[in-house]
């Protein structure tokens, strides 16, 4: 089944740009931060692993195909269009890696030409960003609905890219334990220290899921490249029990934890607002708690992105 008119319409107003029937792409407001500030504005991803912000393309190859329907997301959903389509299923007749890498680069780079000419943007930098070393398979829906996934990130470092990210939900852990190609870093988004919590927070949309990510998390210590659980926090939903998220880590021997605040944007703002959010010190206080109760220390922080790094590392691996 197609994405419905109304989504693809929505999401082009929100600068997605479609890549075919389920992929797509989109620059990032910190990308446009970095080049207006020579590169003193940049992400988390620059401050802990060196990624180069303004030569990074964040895309997805499975747009609108998702298990979960998580409360602080910022998607386009049934519920918040009022339209349905299938979305849990692996993805039919997928388009192949190199078709949807060549779309994103194209978009991509459509999307940056804007900034030629910019007396901001120096020329160097603005010719770095039409030429990504970095992708993130992260930007909406579950990559591990897309059948290609090994073969993408494959086709990616074929092409000379330095890094390439995939951020899972962690439910489908088959997908995991049969990747073809690993990426360079491995992200599962651990939302919830429990299984009541996660039904709360992450709305399931089959059952036996929390199940699933627990595997995905206990696989974690099967990859070669680093690995992070990503939590994405809401005071007084899943921001609690901070033992448990460090006893997941250690289940897991993840490389990393992250901890940042959920963002009400997007769809997100019909379900919490602004002031439900998570302050900074707030994350920094609860990642300080989480750290206490396992082996792992805070490691780094980057305020403006509302997150802090916790590690067994002295220092994160620097990939540049």
């Amino acid at each position: 089944m197609s994405l419905p008119e109304e989504f693809k319409a929505l999401y082009y107003k929100q600068k997605y740009r479609l890549v075919g029937e389920h992929s797509a792409v989109k620059t990032c407001h910190w990308l446009s931060r970095s080049l207006n500030t020579g590169g003193v504005e940049t992400c988390y991803k620059n401050k802990f692993y060196g990624i180069p912000t303004h030569r990074c393309m964040q895309m997805t190859p499975s747009l609108g195909h998702c298990t979960q329907s998580c409360l602080f997301c910022w998607r386009a959903t049934p519920e918040t269009l009022g339209v349905g389509w299938e979305q849990t299923q692996p993805i039919t007749d997928p388009m192949d890696p190199d078709s949807i890498i060549d779309g994103c680069l194209y978009h991509h780079r459509k999307l940056i030409y804007g900034f030629g000419g910019n007396p901001n943007v120096s020329e160097e930098m603005y010719e770095e960003a039409l030429d990504p070393v970095h992708a993130a398979i992260s930007l909406e829906g579950e990559p591990a609905l897309y059948p290609l996934l090994g073969e993408l990130v494959e086709a990616y470092l074929d092409r000379g890219f330095k890094s390439v990210f995939i951020v899972t939900n962690g439910t489908r852990p088959d997908v995991l334990e049969n990747l073809s190609c690993e990426p360079t870093q491995l992200y599962v988004s651990l939302c919830a220290p429990d299984e009541e919590t996660y039904e709360k927070t992450c709305r399931p949309m089959e059952h036996g899921l929390w199940d699933k990510v627990r595997e995905s998390v206990e696989l974690l210590d099967s990859f070669k490249c680093p690995t992070v659980l990503r939590h994405t926090l809401v005071p007084k939903l899943n921001m609690h029990s901070p033992e448990k998220y460090g006893a997941l880590a250690e289940l897991g021997n993840a490389t990393y934890m992250e901890p940042k605040a959920a963002m009400s944007v997007g769809g997100a703002r019909a379900r919490f607002s602004y002031k439900d959010m998570a302050w900074f010190s707030e994350i920094k206080e609860f990642g300080e708690a989480v750290a206490a109760s396992c082996s792992y220390n805070v490691v780094d922080e980057h305020e403006p992105s509302n997150i802090v790094l916790l590690s067994r590392l002295e220092k994160p691996i620097q990939l540049y």
